[in-house]
């Protein structure tokens, strides 16, 4: 673990302020061509090609993707879904994760601290969707408790990370 948080502290030192220009430009958009991006951080496209390439290669540029609006797919209901367990095993929690990791609904799947212990948000398109992902998820394996809390609005929604600034040195 502490070799990880080495390795993200080492990999956020060497961006600079080009970089991270050139996150926030594809963050925005990642459809722009290699000379758009350029002229939007100052680069021609060559400099600015090596570099979006080294930010994938370092794992910085997880990939890039179509943001898809889920009410127009016919996915109308964001649910957030907290599991308690009563097991923590390390054999439990791989069964219990192979098997959320495989719910297409799950966009997103958290182990919390606090006083619950996974945090899941599904989308489904109807109640009835729901009621067959919550029967697959408490099948799934062994849980203490399963609360089920039903969004009701998007207020905000980004996907864009707020890149910090270079520390000064």
């Amino acid at each position: 673990m502490t070799e990880f948080v080495v390795q993200i502290a080492e990999t956020s030192r060497r961006l600079d302020d080009i970089d991270r220009k050139i996150l926030m430009v594809i963050q925005k958009d990642a459809s722009l061509s290699i000379a758009e991006i350029g002229e939007r951080v100052g680069l021609s496209s060559t400099p600015c090609w090596k570099r979006i390439q080294r930010l994938e290669a370092n794992g910085v540029i997880l990939r890039r993707v179509a943001l898809v609006d889920q009410n127009k797919v016919g996915l109308g209901i964001s649910v957030f879904v907290s599991v308690e367990s009563s097991d923590h095993s390390e054999a439990w929690l791989k069964e219990f994760a192979n098997a959320v990791s495989a719910m297409p609904e799950v966009m997103e799947f958290y182990r919390m601290a606090g006083d619950i212990d996974y945090m899941l948000r599904v989308v489904v398109a109807d109640m009835q969707s729901y009621d067959v992902f919550y029967r697959k998820l408490i099948g799934a394996v062994p849980l203490k408790n399963v609360t089920s809390r039903f969004a009701l609005e998007k207020i905000k929604s980004v996907t864009e990370l707020p890149i910090p600034p270079a520390e000064q040195e």
